[in-house]
């Protein structure tokens, strides 16, 4: 990093668990490094599907206790990646987990029928703006991280958080950069080949097709996770009421790995992290989000996603 200031990094996430799926190896390397990471969580994640048995009572079907569990998990994670300030977005429980329905043989999610008032997909955009806008004002990050326009796999509550990011960052502009998570069908094909030759996995594998992935060329920007896996494969962990994990066991933590969602369906865990540069001034860094940042003046760029 070459940062004439203390590095700054916040993200948008829709659910618990989010932050650590999509980005979480990148988490554990910059609070390693000493920047300072805020988590943003914009619901409880209260629609969840529940794996484990002995918890499924949680449910929003049944109990509808699964969002304040949820804040529990999402601690543990947050301390195995290293963040120390997580907020909810308008405080805990102000926006709910809007749920969703799969289309595309589960590669692509939809709005749910009917959703709840508190719903992040029923709320009012210009209040959630603002209250991220209040957060991006104290904390000054030069970098946020959040979904593509699509929300990755078009889950409501993803496609919201990135609207509201984009409009958030628009107004703020100490804000530097800002890129959006963007899972890559090449190292997604590699790693389902990788976990093909693993007798032992314990789940079923799908095609690299039916996972949500973007294609090389619209990345910029690829993070060298591997020495933050073992603090991954934790923080997955920690979210038992939606994540399975293994691993080969290496004694160093990382080796092959592998997840899988309520669907059982394996995933790859990847020692690579991969974003696309929504906005910022000068050319796209290509493997450190603070690569090259000038911090002594403000943003120049559109804002255009």
């Amino acid at each position: 990093m070459t940062l004439t200031t203390a590095p700054s990094l916040l993200l948008v996430h829709a659910h618990p668990d989010d932050e650590t799926l999509w980005t979480g190896g990148t988490i554990a390397r910059y609070a390693a490094a000493g920047a300072r990471v805020t988590l943003v969580t914009c619901t409880l994640g209260e629609e969840g599907e529940v794996i484990p048995d002995e918890l499924r009572g949680l449910a929003s079907d049944r109990a509808d206790q699964l969002g304040g569990y949820r804040i529990g998990e999402l601690r543990r994670a947050c301390a195995e990646l290293g963040v120390t300030e997580q907020r909810f977005l308008g405080g805990i429980g102000r926006w709910r987990d809007s749920g969703m329905v799969w289309q595309e043989r589960g590669k692509t999610a939809a709005a749910a029928p009917r959703t709840h008032p508190r719903a992040l997909v029923a709320g009012d955009p210009a209040e959630q703006t603002a209250q991220l806008e209040a957060v991006l004002r104290e904390v000054r990050p030069q970098v946020v991280v959040t979904y593509a326009s699509d929300g990755g796999y078009g889950h409501p509550d993803h496609v919201r958080a990135h609207e509201l990011t984009v409009a958030a960052v628009r107004r703020v502009p100490e804000v530097r950069r800002l890129f959006y998570a963007t899972p890559s069908a090449a190292d997604l094909h590699e790693g389902l080949q990788r976990l093909a030759g693993v007798a032992e996995l314990p789940f079923p594998l799908p095609t690299a097709d039916q996972l949500p992935a973007v294609d090389p060329a619209g990345i910029t920007t690829a993070v060298d996770i591997a020495d933050q896996l073992p603090a991954k494969l934790a923080a997955l962990r920690a979210h038992r009421t939606q994540v399975r994990v293994w691993s080969d066991g290496s004694p160093d933590g990382g080796g092959t790995a592998a997840y899988a969602l309520s669907n059982g369906i394996g995933q790859p865990v990847s020692p690579t992290e991969y974003y696309t540069l929504g906005d910022g001034d000068g050319t796209a860094p290509t493997t450190d989000l603070f690569g090259g940042l000038d911090t002594t003046s403000e943003r120049t760029g559109s804002g255009d996603e």
